[in-house]
């Protein structure tokens, strides 16, 4: 594969085991000189536990359209960020023939919740097909690694490109529209689309130096507070003095699991030593949905014009719903800095950091 170093750089791996291989996957994703390949036929959509904005679809009812499959999750930022050319382009290209799949695959327990997932499309504006694939059957079906992952098939139902991960979008519209033109569809726009994205769906920066972490223990990395992590059980812990970049700790009464770090009992800090533009935080409230309060905090302060758009201008904010918080969008020059969140309140969950 000739785009490897770009795919590891920008995929989110699905890992599937802590400490397994993370396989890259067997399908050419490269359009070459003489067009495009033919990576086999459209697998079958069997398996998604309810749909959204469609009845249930099948490579029958499919064949004849152009088919767009987006494999997502709605925490995820990559997924995210792509999400504005995934609407444009089933707006754009409906007419012509093409059909946007949205496949919901999840990547934390609380993205399997059907009610979850119904709400998070509702809030984003995803109107195309989305099937909820709970239990990752298409996932499988695909042989899919990655979020996000685009495959796209033509109208015989011939899986004929993929791409992985964030970027090359004008190579992925081109592709959109060979495909329309090979099924027969006359006078196409062929411009492409603009997309002029805010808040966490804009485009990442150009510095970033800090890795997406995990706060459970089945895959975290880098965690600096002086007591050892426990594995599900109640422990109190301690901030470190001063945080390595990219290293991150606890203060508090936590329980940390196998995807998530919960506070037992208030108040309680997170803390991380991060470089880049944006923070965000995967975060839940707890089980019987009660809004958990938060403080951040930015190299000590206030985050001001600095706050992103989870909390105010005074760090001030709450946690209401499992999903992804942007925390901190930085407007000047980008350095290492330091996050700090006090959470006010009993019962948060922290799933992950991610930045852009």
């Amino acid at each position: 594969m000739t785009k490897t170093d770009q795919v590891l750089s920008n995929r989110r791996a699905f890992l599937r085991n802590a400490g397994a291989a993370i396989a890259i996957p067997q399908l050419s994703g490269v359009a070459t000189a003489m067009g495009l390949g033919d990576e086999g036929r459209m697998p079958e959509l069997d398996g998604a536990v309810g749909w959204l904005n469609s009845s249930p679809l099948s490579s029958k009812a499919l064949r004849g359209k152009v088919v767009l499959f987006n494999f997502w999750t709605y925490s995820c930022i990559n997924s995210l960020r792509e999400l504005p050319y995934m609407k444009a382009w089933a707006a754009k290209y409906k007419d012509p023939g093409l059909v946007v799949v949205g496949v919901h695959s999840p990547e934390f327990g609380f993205e399997k919740d059907e009610r979850n997932v119904e709400k998070a499309v509702r809030d984003l504006n995803v109107t195309y097909p989305v099937p909820i694939d709970s239990n990752r059957a298409i996932w499988q079906a695909f042989r899919n690694e990655y979020w996000p992952a685009d495959y796209f098939a033509d109208a015989k139902g011939r899986i004929r490109y993929h791409h992985f991960g964030e970027g090359d979008y004008a190579q992925s519209e081109r592709v959109i529209q060979t495909l329309l033109r090979e099924s027969g569809a006359r006078n196409l726009d062929e411009s492409l689309v603009r997309i002029s994205a805010v808040g966490p769906e804009a485009p990442p920066s150009n510095d970033i130096r800090s890795p997406e972490t995990y706060t459970g223990f089945a895959r975290t990395q880098n965690f600096a507070s002086p007591e050892r992590m426990g594995r599900d059980s109640s422990k109190t812990y301690s901030l470190p003095a001063r945080l390595g970049l990219n290293h991150w700790g606890l203060g508090g009464s936590w329980r940390v699991g196998a995807e998530s770090a919960r506070l037992e009992a208030a108040p309680g800090k997170i803390a991380f030593r991060f470089h880049s533009r944006d923070l965000h935080m995967v975060l839940g409230p707890p089980k019987n949905g009660m809004p958990v309060r938060f403080r951040v905090k930015l190299n000590g302060a206030a985050p001001g014009e600095d706050h992103g758009w989870g909390c105010g201008s005074d760090g001030m904010g709450e946690i209401r719903e499992a999903r992804m918080y942007q925390l901190v969008r930085q407007k000047g020059p980008v350095g290492d800095a330091l996050f700090e969140m006090e959470l006010l309140d009993a019962g948060g969950e922290a799933f992950s950091f991610t930045f852009g």
